[in-house]
């Protein structure tokens, strides 16, 4: 079980799998007003930075589950190196239809809510996880300026413009299915610039190291493009953001 190949090698040197950076993690735990021992799921929790540095910075416990091995061996090692391995626990494993044994204050998905078919089904999931007046973290991209045409969505991760929304329309959203949005907080450009930049150095030494691996000619093809269409489309017209939500 692992995610594709790709992915493990172009996000290999990233903590954090998504445009946040460190502080934007920060500014989220402290505005989530956690107690020490809250408990924390954590579903596609990738390389494990947001559970591992909220227990050390605010003292939850928490559980992770992504489905990289890479990403959850560097989890694990970061647990370690945080001193912070006695509170977190990161498995390998689909993160799709995981329920925790034990309910969460806090049940999280944040940038991966393909894992539910969409926004409402992986709030739908988190619940089954959650206690009575829990919060819900969903990360999802938004249209920071809707695209013009179809082709300038695809060139920004989506096949269709009706792929994402605009910010207004995202939160209204969460309203109409049953939610209050009690916090959020947005990447900014320089958080898309660190999670896309930080692929184009790994992918070039990587195929520095590998020239005769059966994915070189398509990593080669995505470096060759990828810093034109990041400056281009994704920094103008995509945003991103982690929404905390209550039932109503």
């Amino acid at each position: 079980m692992d995610i594709p190949r790709i992915f493990n090698i172009t996000e290999s040197a990233h903590r954090i799998h998504n445009p946040f950076t460190p502080e934007k993690f920060a500014t989220l735990g402290a505005a989530l007003r956690m107690t020490p021992g809250t408990r924390i799921l954590d579903l596609a929790s990738g390389s494990g930075e947001m559970l591992c540095t909220w227990a050390r910075d605010y003292g939850i416990t928490g559980t992770g589950i992504d489905m990289s091995q890479l990403f959850n061996q560097q989890a694990q090692q970061r647990a370690q190196e945080l001193k912070v391995a006695d509170r977190v626990t990161f498995i390998h494993g689909d993160a799709a239809g995981y329920v925790a044994d034990e309910k969460c204050g806090v049940a999280a998905c944040v940038g991966a809510t393909w894992i539910g078919g969409g926004v409402a089904g992986t709030l739908e999931l988190l619940n089954q996880s959650l206690v009575p007046g829990g919060i819900l973290l969903i990360g999802e991209p938004y249209w920071r300026k809707e695209p013009e045409t179809e082709a300038v969505a695809q060139h920004c991760f989506a096949s269709s413009v009706s792929d994402f929304l605009t910010l207004p329309g995202l939160v209204a959203s969460f309203g109409e299915l049953g939610y209050d949005m009690v916090e959020m907080v947005l990447a900014d450009r320089e958080g898309w610039d660190r999670y896309e930049a930080a692929k184009w150095l790994t992918m070039r030494r990587w195929l520095e190291a590998n020239p005769g691996d059966e994915l070189a000619v398509e990593i080669r093809e995505t470096l060759n493009t990828a810093p034109v269409r990041h400056v281009t489309w994704v920094r103008e017209y995509l945003g991103w953001g982690v929404f905390a939500l209550m039932a109503r």
